[in-house]
Parts: structure tokens; C-alpha cells; sequence
């Protein structure tokens, strides 16, 4: 095996050909993986191709830049800590060491994507089947679309790359329009839908690891809906939904189950997971795994490996959305005195002490937060759990459908609708509602998927002038130690230029065209 260790095909490599290795490394495969010549000779090793683009490249978007940038710019979490503050109130400027995460994290999918793209048609066996080639490039294409998505919604326009080879000798690439970048994620997207299996998740959690045909449909609906396309997500969505792949957990489609088991590690590849990023221990290397719970839990007793340091802690503003009898709100927050049996078992679970009080908040997150490494089949370290990190769930796709269906109405009283909407309440133990306008939408959508980095794009992609009242009436300030306690009232005022985040200053001076307007991409 041959492989170079230092920012190998991380878009900002391109900028900078003398960070390490010598210029020919470009010339070699993505970080960790093998040379093609000696693979893809048999169908286990091209189905196997693809774990890489699950996993390690999107270590640096996973870590702390993903919650950061999400949670704290959208109202969900606040934090004091120096190197996230920025994003509560929206001060960040491309400095930031978390923008420059994201981006390298990001365009190293992309890199690791176009790698197998050029390279399986060119190094297969062309014993291995065609059927399995076209998987492997179709789970390519999706992660690769899965990054751009994030990378249009985060900075607007960026630079599109499908051959990094290409851009060894003249790295200074421009960005493209927003509209060509959209293109280019439905146009692999479309692919991953031919090409990837169609599959019926089932409780063989294992085999449900990858993604398939029907999770490049789903992620075509949600794109088409942030495109305000609402005939064409509701299509998608609709075409999900009848195709039964995958289930709500939590109801009589997976009986047994219920909304908390989505987030435990022992159900990762659950029936409702459209894709997910997998993670797993490494007890002797430390490096890229799954450090969320570190940065989530309350404290180490409920991690019982020395971290949980609670540097995000639930607002205010959140911790009031909640319905009363809403039973995702213990699933996604803790509160002074809520009982958790499944942590710190050995002890005869976990009660969260009186004086809990994460960044101010007098609460803690709970979601992602999984326990000691006895709590989880002894899989655990320092900074590292096995737990996927959820990128969708069946139940947005009911949600896209009851919104696709609205098309931006007042309201709505549609059956389809209203049947995808109140599937989604009825799992969280609230009543169905007659009627539902985007209002509705956007608050079940904000509770259904708070912490999983979605409510900061949900914001970006409504009416702006909705946007920005909905944010600037968030409160964002901490409890007094007074009881009953008083607020001390933080609010920001956000503004048009805010809702994008700037390309990373180290990466527009290495290359001055990202300064440049964005120019169209020739498909």
C-alpha cells in the first residue's frame, strides 16, 4: 500500500503544492486509500471502495464545525466557548479555524468521490459485475453531491471539481454560479438513483449501511424543495414514501422501537436512516472518529472515559419550543432532574443533577450523547464513539412531502399532507392537526431534527425577511442562578449578508479568483 499522510487531495492542497509532500503526491490516491492498480479486482473489493466515503474525510465537518456552524447560527445551542462563539452571533469572518474545517473537510469527500470515479472504470476486473461497478460509482456520485450541498449552503458559490488531477498545473479555479452547483448536485444525484441498488430496510442493521437508490431520491426531494420546486419534491418524496424502503422508528412500522433508539449506538443503519455517516473505535490510533459526545455530554460521568466538557449547551429559545408532552424533548435535551436508564448503567442509569447548567442554560443536550463504553457493548474511548452521525431520516421526507404539497400556500388541508405531517407528531406522542401552514412545518421540522444540523439551512432557504424576524426574536441569553430564575436576555440582529459564510481567508489568498464573481460552469 501506498499512501502519502499529508493533506492528499484536500482541495487546499491544490492552492498550495508545498505543505509537505513533494508536488507528485498529487499524483497519488486520497488519504488512506490504496493504490488502484492492486484493487477493485473482485466484487467484495469494489463494494468495499466506497466505506472510505462514509467516514474519514468528513472528520473535519463532524467534529465541531458541523454543530458549530449549524446550532449556534441557527438559535438551537449557544456556547461561550472562544473558538465557536462567533457563530451565536453571527460575527464570524473567514479567520475562523472552524470555515476552514468544513471547507477542507468537504472538498476532501469531493476528492475521495472524483478519485474513485476516475479510477474504478479504469483499474476493475472486468470480471467484477456490471451491476456492482455501477453501485460504487453511484454511492461516489451521491457523497459527492452530499458535499456540495453542504458546501452551497454554507458558502454559495464554489468552485465545481470532477478531475482534481486536472488542476495540478493551474490550481487557481474560479467559483461557479450557485444555479450550475444545484445543476450539478441534482445531475449526481439523478446518477446515484440509477445506479445504486434499490433495497427494503430491514432489521439486519449491517446491510444498512450504505446508501441506495431510494437515498438519492429522498435527498432529490430535499433539494428540489430548497430549489422551491415543489412539483418535483413532492414526486421524490412521494416516490420514497410508496416504495416502503425505509420506516418510521418508532411506530408500527418498526414495532418496538420508539424516537430515543434512533439516537443509541446499538441501532445505527436503523430502518429510518436514509444515510448516515459511520463511525467506529479505534482504541490504539487517535485521529478521526466520532468526538461529538466529548463536546455534547454534561460532564465524564456520563461518558465515563475523562471527557464531556458541555461546550454547547441547548438555548433558551429551544428548550421553549417544545410542546408540553412532546417526548422528543428528552431525547434531544436534558433537563434537571430527567432519568435516563441507558446511561451509566453500571450504576443503575444516569439522573441529571440539580445544578446542570451547559454554557448557562440550566440544561444539557442529550442527542448524540450515548454513554460510557460499558453502555455501548464496551465500544468507547476518549473522544470516540461508535454512534453514526445522521445526514437524513425517513421523517424529513414526510415533512418535505406535507411542505412540497403546500408549495408555498398559506395553508393547507390536503390528506397527503396532513398524513405525512401528523405521522411525523403522532410518533412524538402529540395531537394531529387539521390544517398546517409553513409556520407548522418549520416548527416540527426545527424539534423533529433539532442538533442534527438542519435548522440554520431551513432559515437560509425561507422568505429572508421571515428569516430574519424569526431570528432576531430568538433569545439567545442564559438563566440567572435566582429561583425561579431570571433571563439575562440576549438577542441578535442579523442581516442580509449573514446568512453565507465567508470562504476561508487562507483560501482566498492563496487563490484571489474566489474574490472574483462566480462565473458558469461548463457541463
Amino acid at each position: 500500500m501506498k499512501i502519502c499522510k499529508r493533506h492528499i487531495f484536500f482541495f487546499s492542497a491544490l492552492m498550495a503544492l508545498s505543505t509537505g509532500c513533494s508536488k507528485d503526491f498529487l499524483n497519488k490516491p486520497p488519504e488512506d486509500q490504496i493504490v488502484t492498480e492492486n484493487f477493485y479486482q473482485t466484487e467484495e473489493q469494489v463494494a468495499a471502495s466506497t466505506n472510505i466515503l462514509y467516514g474519514l474525510p468528513w472528520f473535519g465537518f463532524n467534529t465541531k464545525a458541523f454543530w458549530a456552524i449549524t446550532e449556534l447560527s441557527g438559535g438551537n445551542g449557544r456556547s461561550w466557548s472562544g473558538d465557536v462563539v462567533n457563530f451565536g452571533d453571527l460575527t464570524v469572518t473567514g479567520d475562523n479555524q472552524l470555515l476552514y474545517s468544513a471547507w477542507e473537510s468537504l472538498y476532501s469527500v469531493i476528492a475521495q468521490s472524483n478519485m474513485l470515479l476516475l479510477n474504478l472504470p479504469k483499474y476493475v476486473n472486468p470480471a467484477v459485475s456490471k451491476a456492482t461497478v455501477n453501485n460504487a460509482l453511484g454511492e461516489a456520485h451521491f457523497m459527492r453531491a452530499m458535499a456540495y450541498f453542504y458546501l452551497v449552503r454554507l458558502y454559495g458559490a464554489v468552485p465545481l471539481i470532477e478531475n482534481n488531477l486536472d488542476h495540478i498545473n493551474d490550481p487557481f479555479l474560479p467559483r461557479h454560479r450557485v444555479e450550475d452547483v444545484y445543476k450539478f448536485i441534482i445531475r449526481d444525484l439523478e446518477f446515484a438513483e440509477a445506479n445504486c441498488v434499490k433495497k427494503m430496510r430491514g432489521a439486519t442493521y449491517t446491510a444498512n449501511g450504505h446508501v441506495s437508490s431510494g437515498s438519492a431520491s429522498a435527498v432529490l426531494a430535499k433539494v428540489y424543495l430548497y430549489l422551491k420546486d415543489y412539483a418535483k419534491a413532492r414526486e421524490k418524496a412521494e416516490l420514497v414514501i410508496n416504495s416502503k424502503e425505509f420506516k418510521l422508528y418508532g411506530t408500527d412500522e418498526v414495532p418496538g422501537t420508539n424516537y430515543d433508539g434512533l439516537f443509541r449506538t446499538k441501532n445505527n443503519n436503523n430502518e429510518e436512516s436514509i444515510i448516515a455517516l459511520q463511525w467506529t473505535v479505534d482504541l490504539v490510533k487517535y485521529g478521526p472518529q466520532n468526538g461529538t459526545q466529548a463536546s455534547f455530554a454534561l460532564n465524564s460521568t456520563i461518558t465515563g472515559t475523562g471527557d464531556g466538557w458541555a461546550v454547547i449547551g441547548p438555548t433558551i429559545d429551544l428548550q421553549k419550543a417544545f410542546e408540553p408532552g412532546d417526548i422528543r424533548r428528552k431525547s434531544t435535551i436534558m433537563l434537571r432532574g430527567d432519568v435516563y436508564p441507558e446511561i451509566n448503567q453500571a450504576a443503575g442509569g444516569y439522573t441529571v443533577p440539580d445544578d446542570a447548567n451547559a454554557q448557562g442554560t440550566h440544561a444539557a443536550i442529550k442527542k448524540y450523547v450515548v454513554g460510557t463504553p460499558a453502555d455501548n457493548g464496551g465500544i468507547g474511548a476518549y473522544q470516540k464513539t461508535a454512534n453514526n452521525t445522521y445526514l437524513m431520516r425517513m421523517a424529513e421526507v414526510y415533512l418535505i412531502h406535507a411542505e412540497a404539497i403546500l408549495a408555498g400556500a398559506t395553508s393547507t388541508s390536503d390528506a397527503g399532507a396532513l398524513a405525512s405531517f401528523n405521522k411525523v407528531r403522532r410518533r412524538a406522542g402529540l395531537g394531529d392537526k387539521p390544517s398546517i401552514t409553513l409556520d407548522d412545518i418549520l416548527h416540527e421540522r426545527r424539534i423533529e431534527l433539532a442538533i442534527e444540523g438542519d435548522y440554520w439551512f431551513d432559515l437560509g432557504r425561507i422568505d429572508r425577511a421571515k428569516a430574519i424576524g424569526i431570528i432576531n426574536n430568538q433569545e439567545r441569553g442564559t438563566y440567572s442562578n435566582d429561583s425561579p430564575p431570571v433571563i439575562y436576555s440576549t438577542k441578535i440582529t442579523i442581516t442580509e449578508d449573514k446568512f453565507l459564510f465567508p470562504i476561508p481567508t487562507s483560501e482566498t489568498t492563496k487563490n484571489p479568483k474566489f474574490l472574483e464573481p462566480p462565473v458558469p460552469y461548463k457541463f
